[in-house]
């Protein structure tokens, strides 16, 4: 029988997902589109049945599915409505002061803390984990890729007791380096170094151009880890106030290049900046890359995000427009196609021979298996199709947390939703303490991220950052009310 135009199968070609599922995510898009508005009426349980042709049961699971999810609402003897959209909205996060001149530089002390906060955390393994940086797994094509590693252990049988090879497997150097061509990035494929994801090739590249009580320019606020191996490395950061819109200040690291001639490299996140969120233009980007080669200071691209960013945001790499081999460019493949894998890899510039000679010495070579899945899946157009479908569940995630955030928590929260991601970086009402809310919350069952842990400054303590991992459903709904009458309780 052939598919009727309003059946999803037409618009949703994913075998892999229950029919339920893909009915769901079809009123989705009906929804977001606006097609069906706010307080508008579902078809009826026998209308829906017969329009897309399917059982009641399935039927009753698509609608279920969206109801839990928070697009629906059933009314008792009326059928279902499109949930009504929030009528408040929440100010924007402020944006940083950057008329003074940053404060100097400071060797990093946070490591005992985070490491405080982290174990404080993993000993609530049943908390709901609204504190984290990745999506759920569900969200992820494990289908595929078990096919796909399957079929190339039977083709290649002996691949887990082979050595690799130095830099990375040939087929992963190539296909990562048409990836990055497709993104105005020219590179050729020797130069990709394979990396254990985003932290170990940040990690190579402050080793490569900076020693011991050098000193490191960041973001502020900047991702936790960053901050850890900056410790660890026994290196100085100088934080840079940074726009919860636009990203780091470029006026305010102009001057702190002029002031602190000593700085080796600026570490940078262009695209949804952990934990804020913003995505620096690209006419910001073009100036970045002029303003550190006039100061003669390197920088390191670290860039977990950029395929999350949603079409028609920025998101065209900074080392796109490096011509003389300043940026090191380092790309991760964790956050937005296999956690498990732990994959990245990174173009290190005039930095290469140093960073291979690092990364050789460091941990020798890569595991080919995973190298191999991920060039073939991503040299194919599934990898396309899966991150659009990702950035997509992510939105309507991100949307109705958001909202939620709105609904629940006290006036004063402010919060600038992000064009992409899962991360939400929300300012409290003041004089509320992320670390007590943290706690709190971990005592309730739910675990966030202190604000206190993204900046060696003391200078974020009252903001928590939020994650959006998993389709938004009653226990995500019921955790937002809870953190809020805590902040409530707290203040």
């Amino acid at each position: 029988m052939p598919l009727s135009h309003d059946d999803p199968r037409t618009h949703l070609p994913m075998p892999d997902e229950p029919l339920y599922e893909r009915l769901a995510e079809h009123y989705r898009r009906i929804i977001r589109a606006g097609t069906l508005a706010p307080g508008d009426r579902m078809p009826s349980v026998r209308a829906f049945m017969k329009q897309h042709r399917v059982s009641l049961s399935t039927t009753l699971q698509a609608l279920r599915r969206l109801e839990d999810a928070g697009w629906l609402l059933a009314k008792p003897r009326a059928g279902y409505f499109v949930r009504p959209a929030v009528a408040s909205k929440l100010a924007g996060v402020q944006e940083p002061e950057v008329t003074s001149l940053p404060s100097g530089a400071q060797f990093v002390g946070l490591h005992e803390t985070i490491s405080r906060v982290i174990e404080h955390a993993h000993a609530f393994p049943d908390a709901l984990n609204l504190g984290g940086a990745t999506a759920d797994a569900q969200l992820y094509p494990t289908a595929r890729l078990q096919s796909l590693t399957m079929r190339l252990l039977r083709r290649r049988p002996t691949l887990l007791t082979e050595p690799g090879t130095p830099g990375g497997a040939a087929e992963f150097q190539q296909t990562m380096a048409k990836r990055a061509l497709s993104h105005d990035v020219v590179i050729s494929p020797d130069e990709v170094i394979v990396t254990s994801g985003g932290v170990d090739a940040v990690n190579l590249a402050l080793r490569a151009v900076a020693q011991p009580g050098d000193t490191i320019a960041i973001e502020s606020p900047a991702f936790f880890g960053l901050l850890q191996i900056l410790e660890s490395l026994g290196l100085r950061a100088l934080e840079i106030p940074t726009s919860p819109t636009t990203g780091i200040s470029l006026e305010a690291l102009d001057v702190a290049l002029s002031a602190y001639p000593t700085v080796k490299a600026l570490v940078v996140v262009p695209h949804l900046q952990n934990p804020l969120g913003s995505v620096m233009p690209n006419e910001r980007k073009a100036e970045l890359v002029r303003l550190c080669a006039r100061h003669g200071v390197a920088i390191i691209e670290d860039d977990p995000y950029s395929e999350l960013v949603e079409p028609g945001s920025a998101a065209r790499p900074i080392k796109s427009w490096d011509r003389e081999g300043n940026v090191i460019y380092c790309p991760s493949l964790s956050k937005v196609f296999a956690p498990g894998m732990r994959l990245g890899w990174m173009s290190a510039g005039r930095w290469h021979s140093r960073v291979k000679m690092l990364k050789f010495t460091q941990s020798r070579l890569s595991e080919t298996l995973p190298q191999l899945v991920a060039a073939e899946f991503i040299g194919t157009g599934d990898f396309d199709r899966h991150l659009r479908r990702l950035r997509e569940r992510l939105r309507a995630q991100r949307d109705d947390t958001c909202n939620a955030v709105a609904r629940y928590f006290p006036h004063g929260t402010r919060l600038s939703p992000p064009a992409g991601g899962l991360l939400l970086w929300v300012a409290l009402p003041e004089n509320i303490d992320s670390e007590k809310l943290f706690e709190a919350a971990l005592a309730q069952g739910i675990r966030v991220a202190p604000g206190f842990i993204f900046s060696n400054s003391n200078r974020f303590d009252s903001f928590i950052r939020l994650s959006c991992p998993k389709p938004f459903d009653r226990d995500m709904e019921m955790a937002i009310r809870r953190l809020g009458q805590l902040v409530e309780t707290i203040a």
